[in-house]
Parts: C-alpha cells; structure tokens; sequence
C-alpha cells in the first residue's frame, strides 16, 4: 500500500487543496502555483465563463504545452541520432580499419 506522508495546502483559484504526496512540498506548491496561474490568466480573458469550464481550459493548454514539449524533445532525439550516426559514418570512411 502506498502511503504519502508529505501534506502540503496549497491555493488554486481561490479553493484550497491539501495534497498529500512522497514528493518534495517545494514542487508541489510550484506545480499548483502553475495551475492557479493558468486559471487565473484564461478567467481575466474570458471573465463570465464558471470555474469548472476555467479548470478544463487551463487542462487542455497545459496539456497542449506538455504534447509540444513532448514532440519538441523526440524531434531533438531524432536530430542527435541522425547527427551521431553521420559522424559515425565520416569515422568509418576516415579511420583505417584494424
């Protein structure tokens, strides 16, 4: 069984939350202070719309961020294998065999 023995409260759109988690409070607080901040910014552009319909638009930008950074780091990975196999391939042409 899994225990969680930090307790942390933390403030996300004017709702406090206790999480408990294994992981450091000084992370939790800043991932909550992520999401509060995300809230807070597409309710002051559309300031009529409910908090629940505020949480599921700061969800999917969030996610939309995390998707991106995702794509954005296999493309990188790609790079660096390509590159590396390139140099692999000018040492083989370059270096006398054995």
């Amino acid at each position: 069984m899994e225990s969680h023995n930090n307790r942390v409260r933390v403030n996300i759109y004017g709702e406090e939350y206790t999480v408990r988690s294994d992981g450091n409070m000084d992370y939790i607080t800043e991932v909550a202070d992520y999401v509060d901040k995300k809230m807070r910014d597409i309710a002051e552009k559309m300031p009529n719309k409910s908090p629940a319909r505020v949480a599921v638009l700061a969800a999917l930008n969030i996610t939309d961020e995390l998707l991106q950074e995702r794509q954005g780091g296999e493309r990188d990975l790609s790079d660096i294998e390509k590159r590396t196999s390139d140099i692999l391939s000018i040492l083989d042409e370059k270096l006398p065999e054995d």
